[in-house]
């Protein structure tokens, strides 16, 4: 997995953080910089935690499925990546979770963060070494925490630019990767 594709994975992991964050910051309106880092970091952190955990599980039953491990990568990164394209186009319900409380914060951070799990599962299936795991948590952390700064900051005017669009490109990108695990295993 090159660097872009971390970065591409990590972005299209976040696409739901951006949603939540969006709908707050249009709600709540400007937020103060002590809310801004409890809640960007707070959300990086969740989302970063949950891609090791699911990474943790993967590496913990890779003897069992080392045979057809990237079928299993492919078909969690398309079963999310789809998942993300139908809750895009699905019309969505408001929720207004207020995120400068700690409850809803952590339940926002794990609603947003299932997919990680999953994709942290998908990660121990390509064997990507210890350095390339520490920038991919990193790298996931990190966008997070920018990308939720940014649907706070830009609330409204971001939900009207991108949309369902975030979503739906999100989903494209991890069904990419998956297809890319995918042939690499069984082209090369």
């Amino acid at each position: 997995m090159s660097y872009l594709e971390i970065f591409l994975l990590a972005l299209g992991l976040c696409a739901d953080t951006l949603a939540v964050t969006m709908a707050f910051g249009a709600a709540y309106g400007k937020v103060p910089l002590a809310g801004h880092l409890k809640i960007d970091l707070s959300l990086g952190f969740i989302q970063a935690a949950f891609t090791v955990i699911g990474w943790a599980l993967g590496e913990a039953f890779f003897n069992l499925i080392a045979a057809f491990d990237h079928w299993v990568a492919f078909g969690l990164l398309l079963f999310i990546g789809v998942k993300m394209i139908v809750e895009a186009v699905r019309p969505a319900e408001e929720e207004k979770a207020d995120l400068m409380k700690f409850g809803p914060l952590v339940v926002a951070g794990i609603a947003t963060s299932i997919d990680a799990l999953a994709v942290g599962i998908s990660l121990a299936m390509v064997s990507l070494g210890a350095a390339k795991l520490v920038v991919t948590f990193a790298a996931i952390f990190a966008v997070t925490a920018i990308v939720a700064a940014a649907g706070l900051l830009g609330g409204r005017a971001f939900e009207k630019v991108l949309g369902r669009k975030a979503g739906i490109a999100a989903g494209i990108i991890l069904i990419a990767i998956g297809i890319k695990i995918l042939l690499e295993h069984l082209v090369f």
